[in-house]
């Protein structure tokens, strides 16, 4: 299905063909103190609409992940990445999803311990 979302402001706007049946929630330093709800597609399946210049990327740990905010509102809407077999992935933070109510999707932990990473 395809979503619209954003950050908080407006300034970032993307829209993306993702799946809202497994979403999983990551205990890693940044997603726990977040509450992020990720969601995972291809980048393909992604578009950003406006807000690039608006975007500040923040990378941890093994640096593998472009944890990209909005530098007016700091929300992190959704963050790039590869998946273990190298293709070019997107997470998008449920929670900045356009008409979706998070609280009603549940989420499982993700398969990694993030922590561990």
């Amino acid at each position: 299905m395809q979503y619209q979302g954003g950050c908080q402001c407006g300034a970032v706007r993307y829209r993306v063909e993702a799946a809202l049946d497994q979403p999983v929630t990551c205990n890693c330093s940044r997603c726990q103190r977040l509450g992020s709800v990720l969601v995972f597609a291809p980048r393909s399946a992604f578009v950003l609409e406006q807000g690039a210049e608006n975007l500040t990327d923040y990378q941890f740990n093994k640096h593998v992940i472009h944890h990209l905010f909005c530098k007016t509102c700091g929300i992190e809407s959704y963050a790039l990445g590869q998946t273990p077999d190298g293709a070019e992935m997107v997470a998008i933070n449920v929670n900045c999803l356009d008409g979706v109510e998070p609280r009603e999707i549940a989420a499982h932990a993700f398969a990694h311990d993030g922590r561990a990473l």
